[in-house]
């Protein structure tokens, strides 16, 4: 009997541990992101203001996907993604460049954002997918930097 108490006593102290474990989903996006870092691009996590229009429900906080641009290119954009190959800039006016819409139709339904600045180039995506996903995501980032 007594030793029925000391693993029960045991059993109740290690139990918090398990759920120190990560989840399937959060080791899957674990190495998502080392290979990510193999890859050349950065990864953080990045608190986004959503537009009211878009469709879908975004979360709050969301990978940021990015990589440095080439010097000399100054020139700025943001497109959102509305409906699963459907790309609208921030206007809601659909994107007209084929080359960049050919570009952005290749990415995963999941990715929200595409955006450039002049130093880098950034991509906010749902992290649903795995490594071939993330191969069309880093094709699409070398492209555009």
């Amino acid at each position: 009997m007594t030793w029925w108490i000391v693993l029960l006593l045991v059993g109740a102290a290690l139990s918090p541990l398990v759920w120190l474990r990560p989840s399937p989903r959060q080791r899957g996006q674990m190495e998502l992101r080392l290979a990510a870092r193999r890859l050349g691009l950065g990864m953080q996590l990045s608190q986004q203001d959503w537009p009211h229009w878009l469709t879908g429900s975004p979360p709050g906080s969301c990978a940021q996907y990015h990589r440095a641009r080439r010097a000399g290119r100054a020139d700025s954009w943001l497109y959102w993604q509305v409906a699963p190959g459907q790309w609208c800039n921030q206007w809601r006016e659909p994107c007209t460049d084929a080359v960049m819409l050919e570009r952005l139709q290749g990415l995963p339904a999941d990715v929200y954002k595409v955006e450039a600045g002049p130093q880098m180039v950034a991509l906010y995506w749902g992290e649903r997918g795995g490594e071939e996903e993330l191969r069309r995501v880093a094709e699409v980032l070398a492209a555009v930097a």
